[in-house]
């Protein structure tokens, strides 16, 4: 299927999915009515699609925000380990031709970019775990500012001892344990 859509069945079942997740943690989205997120992701196709990517890969999407200026509801990842369909990644592109042997099937940002989403950013991730505990025991590549990355880096983020941690690693480098959360806007 090159067309980013879901058949009308596939459509059916993640807004079941996603409804049960949204009742369930009210904590994440106070105040948010299901009825007008479900109308908006009825009328984005792609989205839902994405959202449907963040979900085969175990990323467990929720509402967890809504930016007042631009209207839209914030989806992100909130499985609460970084997500199983999305470790075992370099950062990018570049991270990935770089590696001559052990190369991972794939980086953050490609995935990111084919998924529709893109990978948190610090201040998201630090904001995400305000609703709960997450990467107690992974981590997750988030976005890297352009003279880090410039110089091989990258940054990804934990959670342990009751604080967030953000720390650098070659971008080429890829654990078992490391994935990357996303984001989704509609």
């Amino acid at each position: 299927m090159t067309k980013k859509e879901l058949s009308l069945e596939q459509g059916e079942e993640l807004l079941k999915v996603l409804k049960v997740r949204f009742v369930k943690n009210m904590n994440r989205h106070k105040g948010f009515e299901w009825g007008e997120i479900q109308a908006r992701l009825a009328g984005n196709p792609e989205k839902l699609w994405s959202l449907n990517e963040m979900e085969k890969t175990e990323g467990e999407p929720d509402v967890v925000g809504f930016d007042e200026e631009k209207k839209e509801y914030i989806f992100m990842d909130c499985s609460v380990e970084s997500p199983k369909g999305r470790r075992s990644v370099c950062y990018d592109q570049e991270a990935l031709e770089s590696r001559k042997k052990h190369k991972p099937e794939n980086s953050a940002i490609n995935m990111a970019t084919y998924m529709g989403i893109e990978l948190l950013t610090e201040e998201q991730y630090r904001e995400l775990q305000k609703l709960g505990n997450f990467d107690m025991k992974t981590s997750s590549w988030v976005q890297t500012p352009t003279d880090i990355r410039e110089l091989g880096g990258a940054l990804f983020c934990d959670f342990r001892f009751g604080h967030v941690f953000v720390y650098h690693n070659g971008a080429d480098s890829y654990y078992a344990v490391r994935g990357f959360r996303g984001s989704l806007r509609i």
